[in-house]
């Protein structure tokens, strides 16, 4: 059964910081911050479309959840909790800051029916929290996924690539460090820079050029690897596709299908592995699992065009029960 969220924004609702990427009205689509009643509307409204509550979790994103005023705070997951007890929903996800945790605030979630909290982690090299204006160390998200993990809620981690001051190296090296956090779930952002932002300013002035969809596919394709052979299950890869973010956007990794993309290029990879030692200027039969065949195709048959480039004519075919990722060639 296909897991999913009900999405409720909380804008910018108590972050202490202004994140050198964060322009959350473009990112979320809106400014006004939630209601208890706009709760209850997107559930009845997720409920008329046939979700199935056993396999769906309500879910608090868009801001630092757990740093929002506490009364308010209680009054959303009152909301939600209904539903829980009421329909049966799976869940309740939220997303916060690392130093936004403590016992206290655990505890409350516990109490309201919260299964799952994601940290906004981004990078796990200090200095490009500093420059970024995170207002945290990487020590706080081993001491806040510690706690969590502790407290017996699922942990999700969320990274960002290409950030100032980063690079594909460190990035590497955030990717390593969530590893060993051993998380549930991650999501990763490659760095989209946004107007009214620090990062846009600093793209505008030449100071910063953030990688584009193009140089951080392949390396996002290897971060997708190294968490599945983690078993990580990837939830996100890419911000998500929205007509603000194509407005707004103004440098780096936006793309409307970046996980298709980052996949392509992992099936391509695979593919021209399993030729190296093939003769040239011959046609091959190419299998890949039959639901991936579009990507190992890729995007605008990139793939097919690119092993044709290498002296490859390939006829990529869909086989039943091949592995994720796996490709055979018929020599």
């Amino acid at each position: 059964m296909k897991h999913s969220n009900i999405s409720i924004f909380v804008p910018h609702k108590g972050c202490p910081n202004d994140c050198s990427f964060c322009n959350q009205r473009t990112i979320s689509g809106q400014t006004v911050p939630a209601t208890p009643e706009d709760v209850e509307a997107a559930v009845k409204t997720a409920l008329l479309h046939n979700v199935n509550p056993k396999t769906a979790e309500i879910a608090f994103f868009g801001g630092s959840f757990t740093a929002i005023e506490r009364d308010y705070m209680v009054s959303l997951l009152t909301a939600a909790k209904h539903f829980l007890d009421t329909q049966g929903f799976s869940g309740i996800r939220v997303s916060t800051r690392p130093d936004c945790i403590d016992e206290d605030v655990l505890k409350i979630l516990k109490n309201y029916g919260v299964t799952a909290i994601e940290l906004g982690a981004q990078s796990m090299d200090d200095e490009v929290l500093l420059w970024n204006r995170r207002g945290h160390t990487a020590d706080d998200v081993r001491k806040a996924s510690a706690l969590i993990k502790a407290h017996g809620f699922s942990l999700g981690l969320q990274m960002m690539t290409g950030l100032y001051k980063s690079d594909f190296a460190k990035d590497e090296y955030t990717a390593r460090e969530i590893i060993k956090l051993k998380p549930d779930t991650v999501r990763i952002y490659p760095t989209v820079v946004l107007k009214n932002t620090y990062l846009g300013f600093l793209q505008e002035t030449g100071e910063y050029k953030a990688p584009t969809a193009e140089e951080s596919a392949p390396f996002c394709a290897k971060l997708l690897e190294l968490f599945g052979k983690a078993q990580i299950n990837v939830i996100k890869l890419g911000l998500h596709s929205s007509e603000t973010v194509e407005q707004d956007m103004i440098g780096g990794a936006y793309h409307p299908a970046f996980r298709e993309l980052c996949e392509g290029y992992i099936y391509l990879q695979k593919i021209l592995e399993k030729l190296k030692d093939c003769d040239k200027n011959r046609t091959y039969e190419v299998f890949v699992n039959e639901k991936a065949l579009s990507k190992a195709k890729g995007q605008n048959k990139r793939n097919e065009k690119a092993l044709k480039n290498e002296g490859f004519y390939c006829k990529i075919k869909g086989k039943h029960n091949l592995p994720e990722y796996e490709a055979e060639v018929n020599i």
